[in-house]
């Protein structure tokens, strides 16, 4: 910034005149909060000169952390020549259609077009004008409805918010009457005495009971998080997807796989449908396609619902300002072309993530974690303060959030969700820095034991 303040003057003029996302706005104004001046690596700090470890990869988005040099320079080369140009009325730009181009390489053989957006929010809102206009053009316009998991999120406009399944969210605002929702694969909360494979079947023929319920003629699509990450790293049986795969496969219901999260390596291959063997018809991505460094997001569109929407005619009458902006793409080219012509995503799958898993590991003896769940390079600890009975540490998270304050005293930058201590940690991490973040987690675990007086 070349106006420099101090940081309690930053903090009153924050508290004063900044609304936060996902705040309690009242608490935040009294009590404000941290301002982030600066970063580099996987690091964070803060204008009370604080350094903190980024757990969370910024917000699931920094997959190659805070120092390519390489995004910069394309966003700052690219506004030097066209800083924007929109791509209604039949025009386009050239780092739109190159990166259009290399995300049809990037992903899986199904996806040879993309309709581009600003955030992984309007991408899912993008995928629901997108499925009704494929059942209309079939001579199926009765097919409105959309199935989705409860606790699941895919962003917070009115729409996707609808999409999504948190009950906060929903509380709020009167969403979309024609979203659905079935039970997410959470084994460990909902699972009981089941074991997670039969616990996976028997969630995932929920879809096919709800299908049955709603009736197939109406129903269009199911939308779900390969894993769900806001929902609490929620890691699905092996039993579960599968399933999941057949009963859209044999109802005529298209899938769409959310991979806002899952996308660009997170899960040990590019997308997490490739982890978990999903073809879907219509595939979200937004946060790392660009290493967070601008805002994009959009929809891969698969053969089977492109084909349809190119041959039917007529205007598909949806569109955003800065659908493709030239800097945005950009930077969603500097960041493929680094993950092409490196090995993050290779090494983080073959190294630094089984390093990841196996040292969290050894939290299952840790006596208020209930259990360890991950998949490639995110990871969740449900806490508890019994763990035969499951029971929690306190009302309302309150453990959770305990343990969340203590590690971002001590350094460390993770999240709290239900009563689930979620990371992301950026590809880039190397194994020594994954220690550092496991020694500060444990930290945080054993006084959020001694706190809640579990030996």
């Amino acid at each position: 910034m070349n106006t420099p303040a101090d940081s309690a003057t930053l903090k009153q003029l924050d508290r004063a005149h900044h609304l936060h996302p996902f705040t309690d706005l009242h608490t935040y104004a009294e009590q404000g909060g941290r301002i982030v001046n600066r970063a580099e690596h996987i690091y964070i700090h803060d204008t009370d000169g604080n350094t903190m470890l980024d757990g969370m990869s910024g917000l699931w988005c920094c997959n190659l952390g805070y120092s390519q040099q390489a995004i910069v320079e394309a966003v700052y080369q690219q506004l030097q020549e066209l800083p924007f140009y929109n791509n209604f009325f039949k025009c386009s730009n050239q780092p739109a259609v190159e990166l259009a181009k290399l995300l049809s390489e990037v992903t899986p053989p199904q996806f040879n077009h993309v309709f581009f957006t600003n955030s992984g929010s309007e991408a899912n809102d993008t995928n629901i004008r997108l499925v009704h206009r494929y059942y209309d053009l079939i001579g199926k316009p009765e097919k409105k409805l959309i199935i989705s998991r409860k606790n699941a999120y895919h962003g917070s406009t009115i729409a996707a918010g609808s999409l999504g399944g948190m009950a906060p969210m929903h509380k709020q605002v009167i969403g979309l009457d024609y979203v659905h929702h079935i039970n997410q694969p959470h084994w460990f909360e909902n699972g009981g005495d089941l074991s997670p494979e039969d616990y996976g079947v028997q969630v995932a023929r929920e879809l096919e009971a709800k299908i049955d319920e709603l009736g197939e003629d109406k129903v269009a699509a199911f939308i779900a998080e390969p894993v769900q990450g806001a929902g609490g790293v929620i890691i699905p049986p092996s039993t579960y997807w599968p399933e999941v795969q057949r009963i859209c496969d044999e109802r005529d219901i298209l899938l769409i796989a959310d991979e806002v999260i899952c996308g660009f390596g997170r899960t040990g291959k590019w997308f997490g449908s490739e982890t978990y063997g999903l073809k879907p018809h219509l595939m979200t991505f937004a946060k790392a396609i660009t290493n967070g460094y601008m805002p994009l997001g959009g929809v891969m569109v698969g053969d089977k619902v492109a084909d349809v929407l190119l041959a039917g005619g007529g205007e598909f009458t949806h569109g955003l300002t800065y659908s493709g902006h030239p800097a945005a793409c950009a930077a969603g080219i500097a960041t493929l072309n680094i993950l092409r012509q490196s090995s993050i995503i290779e090494t983080a799958a073959s190294e630094v993530a089984p390093h990841f898993q196996r040292r969290l590991r050894e939290f299952e003896d840790h006596p208020i974690v209930g259990q360890v769940r991950g998949e490639g390079m995110f990871a969740a600890l449900e806490l508890v303060k019994d763990k035969a009975s499951r029971a929690r540490l306190a009302p309302d998270s309150a453990g959770a959030v305990h343990c969340r304050d203590r590690a971002n005293s001590n350094g460390l930058m993770v999240r709290q969700t239900g009563d689930a201590m979620i990371m992301a940690p950026p590809l880039v991490c190397s194994t020594g820095e994954i220690d550092i973040l496991i020694e500060k987690l444990g930290i945080a675990l054993d006084e959020t034991a001694s706190h809640f007086g579990v030996k």
